[in-house]
C-alpha cells in the first residue's frame, strides 16, 4: 500500500533533487569496478550506507574524511589514487531512513568524525574539543597505489548484484509500500509491489532501480520522522536520558542519550504501540548531577551505554535500579516528551 502522505508533487521534488546526484551513478557496479581509481569501497549489504575514510598524512597524522554515499550494490570511489600505502581507516553508517535504529561498520581505531554533516578534518586528540564525536574505524591495509577495494558485508553474504536487490526489499518495507522479504531475490510478490509503487505515483515503469532506491529512501525517511519516540530537554544544562518500554511478552531499557540544553533525540525510530513508555534522565550541573522527582517505576540501568532486557533482578545482574517517569500512550504511533527544569530535585544528589 502507497504511504497516504506520498503525492504526486513530493515524488517530482525529489527526482529533481536527485537528479544531479544521479548523474554521478549512472555506471552499473560491474562498469564502475573497471573505470574506478583509487581506493573504491563496494556496499554489498541491504542498507543505504554513509561512508567515512581515514587517510594517513605526514609521519604520524590522519585525514579523516566524510560522507562517501553508497547504495546497496554499489561501489564509489572514496580516495583518489595515486593512494599512499599502508593502513587506512573506514566505518559506515545506516541511512537514517532505515527502520531499527543506526547501524554501523567498523572496528577498533577511535577516531573523530562530524555525525551532522560532510567533514574533512585532521584527527584531533580530543573529539569533543572540536565539537567531533568518536567512532570506531577498521583499519585497511593498502598495498596498492592505483586501486583498492574494500567491501562492507552484513550477515547474509548477498554480494554486489544481490544487495540491490534486498536494498529495495528492504526500503520498500521500511517506506510502508510492502512488507517483503528481505533476501536479494525479486520475486513476483517484490516486483508487483514495485509496479503498483510506480503507478500510484505517475513513474515510468523503466525507471532505473538506482533512481527507485532514492525515491524511496526519502519517502522511508519522511516516514521515519512521523512515528517513535523523541525526548527533550528543556532545562538550562546538559541532560543524559533513558528509555523503558514493554518489548513482545517482557521488558526493555535503553540508554544513554545525551541531550544538551534545548536539544532533542529520537530514541525509538518505530511505530510505537499504544500503551505507556517510560523515561529516565538525570541533569549534569555545576554542583553535581540531579535527579528525577517522583519518578517510581523500576528498571535497570549502567554506567555506560546499555540495551537491558527485563527489568527484575538488576543489581544480581550487575546492573543498577533506577526509577522511570511513565508516559502518555503514544497517539498515532509517536510519542514526544519534553524533561523541564521543575522535573528534578533542586539538590544534586548521589551519582551512580
Amino acid at each position: 500500500m502507497v504511504p497516504e502522505h506520498l503525492s504526486l508533487d513530493h515524488i517530482k521534488t525529489a527526482l529533481a533533487a536527485l537528479a544531479i546526484a544521479c548523474l554521478a551513478n549512472l555506471l552499473p557496479p560491474a562498469a564502475q569496478a573497471q573505470t574506478a581509481n583509487g581506493w573504491r569501497l563496494c556496499n554489498e549489504t541491504s542498507f543505504v550506507l554513509e561512508a567515512a575514510t581515514g587517510r594517513p598524512e605526514g609521519s604520524t597524522g590522519v585525514i579523516v574524511e566524510g560522507w562517501t554515499r553508497l547504495r546497496p550494490g554499489e561501489c564509489r570511489s572514496a580516495v583518489s589514487a595515486p593512494l599512499r600505502e599502508g593502513i587506512h581507516y573506514v566505518m559506515a553508517r545506516s541511512s537514517t531512513a532505515h527502520h531499527g535504529g543506526q547501524r554501523n561498520w567498523g572496528g577498533e581505531i577511535p577516531l573523530c568524525i562530524d555525525t551532522t554533516g560532510s567533514f574533512a578534518v585532521e584527527n584531533p586528540p580530543s573529539c569533543s574539543a572540536m565539537g567531533l564525536e568518536e567512532r570506531k574505524f577498521r583499519a585497511v591495509k593498502i598495498e596498492n597505489r592505483n586501486n583498492w577495494t574494500t567491501r562492507l558485508t552484513e550477515t547474509e553474504p548477498y554480494g554486489t548484484k544481490r544487495s540491490e536487490s534486498a536494498g529495495l526489499q528492504r526500503l520498500l518495507k521500511d517506506a510502508g509500500v510492502a512488507n517483503t522479504s528481505i533476501d536479494g531475490y525479486v520475486g513476483r510478490r517484490t516486483r508487483g509491489a514495485i509496479a503498483a509503487f510506480l503507478k500510484a505515483n505517475n513513474l515510468s515503469s523503466d525507471t532505473a532501480d538506482a533512481t527507485l532506491i532514492d525515491i524511496l529512501e526519502e519517502v522511508a525517511s519522511n516516514r521515519s520522522r512521523e512515528v517513535g519516540m523523541t525526548i527533550c530537554n528543556r532545562t538550562p544544562h546538559k541532560m543524559w536520558t533513558a528509555i523503558g518500554r514493554r518489548r513482545g511478552n517482557g521488558w526493555e531499557s535503553r540508554g544513554w542519550w545525551s541531550l544538551d540544553s534545548d536539544a532533542c533525540a529520537r530514541t525509538i525510530d518505530e511505530s510505537l504501540i499504544p500503551t505507556a513508555h517510560y523515561v529516565y534522565a538525570e541533569l549534569e550541573t555545576e554542583e553535581g548531577t540531579r535527579h528525577l522527582l517522583d519518578a517510581e517505576h523500576i528498571f535497570c540501568i549502567a554506567r555506560s551505554k546499555f540495551a537491558v532486557v527485563g527489568r527484575e533482578g538488576c543489581e544480581v545482574r550487575a546492573y543498577k535500579e533506577a526509577d522511570f517517569l511513565i508516559t502518555k500512550s503514544p497517539v498515532d504511533g509517536r510519542l514526544i516528551y519534553e524533561f523541564f527544569d521543575r522535573d528534578f530535585n533542586e539538590e544534586p544528589t548521589e551519582v551512580y
